[in-house]
């Protein structure tokens, strides 16, 4: 395979953003304007004429280049159509060596056994939206409907076009104690919110109690057919009332009936993934990969 590595300044954006949204297995996460926004450095793997790329985001520490997962992309990897184990296998040998350590997640498509390239599995959950609300509900939880029933009584309503500032601003404060996110990627975050607002690629949604207090919010970004909810924040007011369970049944009620997929974007932690499948989602499997060729010092301090 004709896979040559392009660094960052030599990607024709045009020709990667035209290979994203043809890929059977596109998402919003692979758009140049995307990595270009939430990646520290992005280069790229590209077979041929732009028929199938990876994107590289990668990070330097001292004097090792490393290849991570970027804030707020839930999955990467290799895009395109016809993808095989074949495929996989020639794009991960041809990274460049120079990467000595690896942590990323690829995408759904991209989950195969590959010899030399241990793979682990993660979890999403997705739930199509194409029934109409009473046959999408009727698969909810009773414990679900109960709490959206609860928020309604109580007051709650759901805005549409809140400031992307005020769910960033809950975010941070529901996470403040164990997130690794950072000032930077929040900020990031935001002006990548802006770019795709205008692109009528995201919305930012909001539950308010009966005393104007914002309690649930999300952003919900578009493409390929997917509704991504993203960038959640939750205050502690909103757990016992049901918040974030009339947030998300609004958007299933906006949108059902339509070709379009809600994408939960996880999760492998026991409590959100039974949160999420109680919408009646199913779930979704896509690869994660750990490799590390740090010199044997460094790989001992590594661990």
């Amino acid at each position: 395979m004709n896979i040559a590595y392009l660094s960052n300044k030599n990607i024709d954006k045009q020709k990667w953003d035209r290979c994203i949204d043809m890929a059977s297995n596109g998402l919003i996460y692979a758009y140049s304007f995307y990595l270009d926004a939430m990646s520290k450095h992005w280069d790229a793997l590209i077979l041929n004429d732009y028929e199938i790329v990876m994107p590289l985001t990668w990070n330097k520490k001292y004097t090792i280049h490393y290849l991570y997962q970027p804030f707020f992309c839930a999955q990467l990897g290799i895009f395109g159509n016809d993808i095989t184990a074949e495929v996989v296998k020639a794009f991960l040998e041809a990274i460049p060596s120079k990467f000595k350590y690896w942590d990323f997640y690829l995408n759904k498509n991209n989950l195969f056994s590959v010899d030399n390239f241990p793979m682990y599995e993660r979890s999403n959950y997705i739930l199509p939206l194409n029934n109409s609300y009473e046959q999408l509900t009727a698969n909810f939880a009773q414990s679900h409907l109960r709490n959206i029933k609860r928020a309604q009584q109580h007051g709650n309503v759901v805005k549409k076009n809140i400031p992307v500032a005020e769910v960033i601003s809950l975010a941070k404060e529901q996470t403040k104690t164990f997130s690794p996110i950072t000032a930077i990627d929040y900020s990031n975050f935001s002006k990548l919110f802006e770019i795709l607002f205008k692109k009528n690629m995201a919305n930012a949604y909001g539950v308010y109690s009966s005393q104007n207090q914002l309690t649930a919010s999300c952003v919900y970004t578009f493409s390929h057919k997917r509704a991504y909810y993203i960038l959640v924040g939750n205050h502690p007011n909103g757990r016992t009332s049901g918040a974030s369970h009339l947030l998300i049944n609004h958007f299933i009620d906006e949108h059902a009936g339509e070709n379009l997929l809600l994408d939960f974007e996880g999760s492998d932690i026991k409590n959100l993934a039974w949160f999420y499948r109680s919408f009646g989602s199913s779930l979704e499997k896509y690869p994660g990969i750990k490799l590390n060729k740090l010199p044997p010092l460094v790989k001992l301090f590594k661990q």
